[in-house]
């Protein structure tokens, strides 16, 4: 059967160093200027960041047209947001605080078709993005749009086995910050103590025994090398603010270094 261009298709490969970033900033030209640059693809953040259902499809768009796949950071909870993302365009789903293997089942539900999961058929922006039919878009959809579950907390780590092995889960996402916070109980951003890293090492390597995606934050470019050393194949390099203070900070440090400190 032939097929045509399909969009924004998120590619993970074994050994391979994806390098992504969260958006939190709801406009198109925070996208259009990502898009130019190396980045292999974008979280647009409804978690913590200012996205919604109304601003996710145009920056959807936005990204897929430049051949570089979306992906959602769902809010806590809202699995039927999942679908609603896919719908749009999507190429992944990000879920946050995915605590056991039934919270995984029930997130896939919501962003697998049958008989995966339970996704209504109604993808309005998906479709032409593809550039699939309705049949084969419907065939290949549940290897197309990807499904990660945050590993966050000290329970979700104890039940990380159980949660590889449900069927529909392509990978899983960890967030140090919040992974530091359970570990330490609340006392502690901690991200890159030994308890955190070693904890990280553990996630990684599960994800290798069961054949799935491993991907993580990282603040800074130092990070984002170790964890790819440590077995990571996706990582989230900062986001678009960092990106832009830290960019301003750099050139501001350069001019005054330049001119011996006469620039006040």
């Amino acid at each position: 059967m032939a097929e045509t261009h399909s969009r924004g298709l998120l590619s993970l490969n074994s050994g391979s160093q994806h390098l992504t970033t969260f958006v939190q900033i709801p406009d198109l030209n925070v996208i259009e200027i990502l898009v130019r640059t190396a980045l292999d693809s974008f979280i647009l953040d409804c978690q913590h960041g200012m996205f919604s259902g109304s601003t996710i499809g145009p920056a959807i768009a936005a990204a897929a047209y430049s051949d570089k796949p979306a992906l959602i950071r769902i809010p806590v909870g809202d699995f039927a947001f999942a679908s609603r993302a896919l719908d749009l365009g999507a190429a992944a789903i990000i879920c946050p605080m995915i605590n056991s293997a039934a919270d995984a089942r029930q997130l896939v539900t919501f962003v697998k078709y049958p008989p995966v999961g339970l996704r209504s058929w109604g993808p309005r922006r998906a479709l032409p993005l593809s550039g699939l039919s309705g049949d084969l878009y419907l065939q290949r959809s549940n290897e197309l749009t990807q499904c990660f579950v945050m590993i966050e907390t000290a329970e979700a780590l104890s039940n990380l086995d159980e949660i590889l092995r449900v069927e529909g889960v392509d990978g899983v996402f960890v967030g140090p910050t919040d992974l530091s916070v359970s570990l330490t109980n609340g006392r502690s951003l901690a991200v890159t103590s030994d308890m955190v890293l070693t904890a990280v090492e553990t996630v990684a390597a599960s994800c290798r025994q069961h054949g799935k995606h491993a991907g993580i934050f990282a603040l800074d470019a130092q990070q984002a090398v170790g964890h790819f050393q440590r077995g990571f194949n996706f990582v989230a390099l900062a986001q678009d603010a960092m990106f832009m203070s830290q960019a301003a900070d750099s050139g501001c440090a350069r001019v005054r270094e330049l001119s011996n400190g006469s620039v006040r």
